[in-house]
């Protein structure tokens, strides 16, 4: 391990701490008025959120960076992690099946109490399915020309078609897209030729096009009570629809508005005061407009792009295939996350519940991506000790 610390990329590891500590802050500033309206102190959530970020540095982080790359290639790994996620998530469909709304929290079923958190197996997900598809990938590295295309992804395809399957019936759409994202763009890089990937990605655009163009055009019945369906139509029309959903963007517009260019102040905002729902989870961008302004709102998104970017230039320049595929899907996972966040606050996306990465509340999505943040600082180690030996011997 202190061997190993001599490879570390400081260019990943200070912006992730930075996002980190900001992301403490910024959940105590957005969650403090309603924990004192509610008779709970005003830290508590700031509290847990770093109880959080240190936990999953200690017990995922650091042991993602410092066991070998081998053992995350390993087949019992790649199988048993993959496995407990299907566990999980089928635990989900059954209990959306068996106790149907009364499970339900925001429309879906997507938690799993564990007590001392509420886990969200979609996020554990995400990261299996990365590390699923860099392994099989990697296997198949050369093998992916026109005419065995198809055999050669067919398996990987289902296995992510049954767990996106698995995820939508919670429903959850906003994590169905991500991993269908996470498998677009690996599948893409893996080596499949551009205008194949190309014509992937135009055809999946139009699919979804029609079908939201078909749906708000029809609007029928039978959905239009649905909570998720309701999310749509407020995202549409949010001032027509303010009564009935459309507040989260109203508010939304009202916070960033608000905050002008230099923000009101930490801990001034009006709009988390009752009037902006969720404002330490998918809207606490909104509530950082408003204190922070626009101005700090763009550099926190700008280090948020910046730590996406490096990621990315790991993947570009590795040597291992596995590891450019373990780097591609985890800067895919961010930013997708990102893109949902920032869209659905700015009324450009529909509302999903996706949240801000490293920055809005919540135990399952720190860990998580602490642990793919370990994880591509063992693939950047790796490369870094991998391309120092090839040096050696020439």
């Amino acid at each position: 391990m202190r061997r190993k610390l001599r490879y570390l990329d400081y260019k990943i590891f200070i912006p992730y701490l930075i996002l980190v500590i900001l992301g403490v802050i910024l959940v105590y500033s957005a969650s403090s008025d309603i924990l004192l309206v509610n008779g709970f102190k005003p830290d508590v959530y700031g509290i847990r959120q770093a109880i959080y970020a240190v936990a999953a540095f200690a017990l995922f982080g650091v042991p993602f960076y410092a066991l070998k790359i081998k053992v995350f290639k390993s087949p019992k790994f790649v199988a048993s992690f993959l496995l407990i996620c299907i566990l999980m998530l089928m635990w989900l469909v059954f209990l959306r099946f068996a106790h149907g709304s009364s499970a339900a929290v925001n429309g879906a079923v997507g938690w799993i109490n564990l007590g001392f958190i509420n886990l969200q197996p979609l996020e554990v997900t995400k990261l299996a399915l990365v590390i699923y598809l860099a392994y099989v990938l990697d296997r198949r590295d050369g093998k992916l020309v026109a005419g065995r295309i198809k055999s050669n992804l067919s398996h990987p395809a289902i296995l992510a078609a049954f767990l996106m399957c698995l995820v939508i019936v919670e429903p959850d759409f906003g994590g169905t897209a991500i991993l269908f994202m996470i498998t677009l763009v690996m599948f893409s890089v893996s080596g499949v030729p551009t205008k194949i990937a190309l014509a992937w990605l135009i055809g999946i655009v139009i699919l979804v096009g029609a079908v939201f163009c078909i749906v708000v055009a029809w609007n029928p019945k039978f959905l239009q009570e649905s909570y998720q369906f309701q999310r749509l139509m407020s995202f549409l029309h949010p001032f027509e629809l303010e009564r009935k959903g459309g507040a989260q963007l109203v508010n939304s517009y009202y916070a960033i508005h608000n905050g002008g260019l230099l923000g009101v102040g930490l801990g001034n905002s009006m709009q988390k005061r009752g009037y902006l729902p969720e404002p330490y989870t998918d809207f606490i961008l909104s509530i950082t407009a408003e204190e922070m302004g626009v101005i700090f709102t763009i550099v926190l998104i700008g280090l948020l792009f910046y730590l996406m970017w490096k990621i990315m230039n790991v993947g570009v320049h590795a040597v291992s295939q596995f590891d450019a595929l373990i780097c591609f899907g985890v800067t895919t996972i961010i930013f997708t996350e990102a893109f949902f966040n920032i869209g659905a606050v700015l009324g450009l996306l529909p509302i999903t519940g996706v949240t801000l990465p490293f920055i809005s509340y919540g135990g399952s999505s720190m860990i998580v991506l602490t642990a793919a943040i370990g994880l591509v600082l063992n693939v950047a180690a790796n490369e870094k000790m991998l391309k120092e030996k090839d040096e050696t011997i020439a």
